[in-house]
């Protein structure tokens, strides 16, 4: 059983369609990862670095999954915003050994909630993987959340936070961190598990 047909037993709903956008720079393991969450069954035995997008379809229990891997690669990163309006969660993976890109992956995250679509999207789960957890050269995923900006801002409830109803009700962005192995699947189980009572809440409204 994959990770995706686990998520979809948690969620117990009817059949819906969970659309789930997962971004990052080239090199960090997202295709890997995505790899991972797929039934056993559907799994490829290589994987390559995505070139613009793969959209990748498949059942798992009670819903319909489809995972918008998209490149990395700076001539693709404008490709992201076409997908925003539609999804219901975004897993964004980052390379926990590489800190000089991470200040890359900062800006592409910082642009990427500056769209009016996620701007106006205010519970849109963000669950982000601090991938290669496994290397020695990584850092923690709570170093990880501090290098990405995850400590300050609008992911913190009181601190610059986004405000509901003409700015009444402050309330911080929904994100998740955690170490993960895309290679052994390390780690994916936990994040899933916290995406899934995020989407869950949003499917009920």
């Amino acid at each position: 059983m994959g990770i995706l047909d686990k998520l979809a037993s948690w969620l117990n709903l009817k059949k819906k369609e969970a659309r789930i956008l997962c971004v990052g720079l080239d090199n960090s393991g997202k295709s890997t990862i995505i790899n991972q969450l797929k039934p056993v069954r559907s799994r490829n035995v290589e994987v390559v670095p995505t070139v613009g997008f793969c959209v990748e379809q498949f059942n798992a229990g009670a819903l319909s999954f489809t995972v918008f891997d998209m490149s990395g690669q700076g001539r693709y990163r404008s490709l992201w915003e076409h997908y925003y309006n539609s999804c219901d969660a975004i897993i964004f993976v980052v390379d926990s050994t590489d800190r000089i890109r991470m200040t890359v992956a900062k800006e592409e995250l910082n642009q990427l909630l500056r769209h009016k679509q996620i701007v106006q999207k205010r519970s849109l789960p963000f669950l982000f993987f601090s991938n290669k957890s496994d290397l020695r050269q990584s850092v923690s995923a709570v170093k990880c959340a501090q290098l990405m900006g995850l400590d300050a801002g609008e992911w913190v409830r009181g601190g610059s936070p986004i405000r509901r109803n003409m700015g009444k009700s402050p309330i911080g962005r929904p994100w998740h961190i955690c170490p993960s192995n895309a290679l052994t699947g390390e780690g994916l189980n936990e994040g899933l598990g916290w995406l899934s009572d995020q989407v869950i809440t949003l499917k009920s409204k």
